[in-house]
């Protein structure tokens, strides 16, 4: 305890004599603390200090406090539900497209078009037609998987991409002429 009180004195003093160092150039130079001034703050604010009560940061055994999961995405359940299961995850989308398989190369046409569909943004849906998800895949659907999981998403997308235009170059080439896919 006593030896606390002095780790939280010599803190207090080092705290006081830092404001010293910094204090602007302009001012005259402080005058040095003398012994008194550092047994008066010893006996005001330390005991305060050291007195107060200690406040445990976690109150479950260690055991207890496993690391959580990380957050994967929904799926919806054989029970049905009362709308679509959004995109929990995380994530990145270079991680994002890696995950599904779309080559490093074609990463520029899909940021393109992902970046003018939805704005990365996996729980994007169009509310006049249903699209859904990085892609807007209409209808949602038509994602094996959950539409709004992006790498389900993407990986569905990397598929329509190559079937309909023969490539991402070729998918990014008649959104930049039609401004949708």
């Amino acid at each position: 305890m006593k030896r606390l009180r002095g780790y939280l004195a010599a803190f207090a003093v080092a705290g006081i004599a830092g404001t010293a160092i910094i204090a602007p150039l302009s001012q005259s130079k402080p005058a040095l603390a003398d012994e008194a001034f550092y047994e008066r703050i010893n006996q005001e604010f330390v005991p305060t200090l050291v007195d107060a009560p200690i406040i445990p940061l976690a109150t479950a055994p260690a055991e207890e406090m496993a690391p959580e999961p990380p957050p994967v995405a929904e799926t919806k359940s054989s029970a049905g539900g009362s709308g679509p299961i959004f995109y929990t995850g995380g994530g990145a989308p270079a991680e994002w497209m890696a995950a599904a398989g779309i080559d490093p190369s074609d990463w520029g046409y899909v940021d393109y078009v992902v970046s003018r569909e939805s704005g990365w943004n996996p729980n994007a849906t169009n509310s006049g037609s249903g699209a859904c998800g990085l892609v807007q895949a209409l209808p949602c659907s038509k994602v094996p998987g959950n539409g709004y999981d992006p790498v389900d998403n993407l990986r569905w997308a990397n598929g329509y991409a190559v079937g309909r235009y023969g490539s991402w170059a070729g998918a990014y080439d008649f959104w930049v002429s039609n401004s949708w896919w």
